[in-house]
């Protein structure tokens, strides 16, 4: 997505946020569609068993390097969603994103610098980012 993909997202949901214009209310809806996100995908292995969890230790060797350990690392998600759960999930995901980008809105942040700063930081720390 180029910037002005993003600016023109994050004018839209400015333009579009008529209800819940608190930043206590967008806080609660970020929460709230973060749930459903987790709901979606567990439905997904639940109920409709288009894809599976295979959970286990994970494997990792202290004498190899973090690159040569990163292909030992499981995401232990396993099988392709199907259309239905896909199409859901996404949805979900999209309004996750509506009420995170009327959060950049509400404080006076653009997503865009959000996501360029999040990248700059990615590229400095590399595997040592997340912990």
């Amino acid at each position: 997505m180029d910037h002005r993909n993003v600016d023109d997202f994050q004018t839209q949901v400015s333009e579009l946020l008529l209800r819940h214009r608190s930043v206590l209310d967008v806080m609660s809806k970020i929460q709230e569609t973060a749930a459903r996100i987790n709901r979606s995908l567990t439905k997904a292995i639940t109920e409709c068993g288009c894809v599976e969890v295979v959970a286990k230790k994970q494997s990792y060797d202290p004498r190899k390097s973090l690159q040569e350990n990163q292909s030992l690392l499981d995401t232990h998600f396993s099988g392709p969603l199907c259309e239905h759960c896909r199409d859901v999930l996404t949805a979900e995901l999209g309004k996750n994103l509506f009420y995170l980008t009327a959060l950049c809105n509400i404080t006076d942040i653009r997503l865009e610098d959000v996501i360029r700063q999040e990248s700059e930081r990615l590229n400095t720390l590399g595997v040592f980012n997340l912990s």
